[in-house]
């Protein structure tokens, strides 16, 4: 869907997204569904709060992600 929404959460390095990148893939993901790059001033607090609730949904998701055999990996 959204190709420029960079992959937070790389299968081989071990590493923890940031809040910024994570609220970054956010903003990307409502600017998409919405077709607004930036929201009109009525549009702003609902637009707003879409990044908000994404890029909750999105932390919650990297936080609970099981990656099977990634101890190997980072051990090797």
């Amino acid at each position: 869907m959204c190709r420029s929404i960079k992959t937070l959460r790389p299968p081989v390095i071990p590493e923890e997204a940031t809040e910024e990148e994570i609220r970054a893939a956010a903003l990307q993901y409502v600017r998409k569904v919405s077709g607004f790059r930036a929201p009109a001033a009525h549009n702003r607090e609902v637009f707003d709060r879409a990044v908000e609730a994404v890029a909750a949904a999105t932390a919650e998701l990297l936080d609970h992600l099981e990656v099977r055999g990634a101890a190997a990996r980072s051990a090797g």
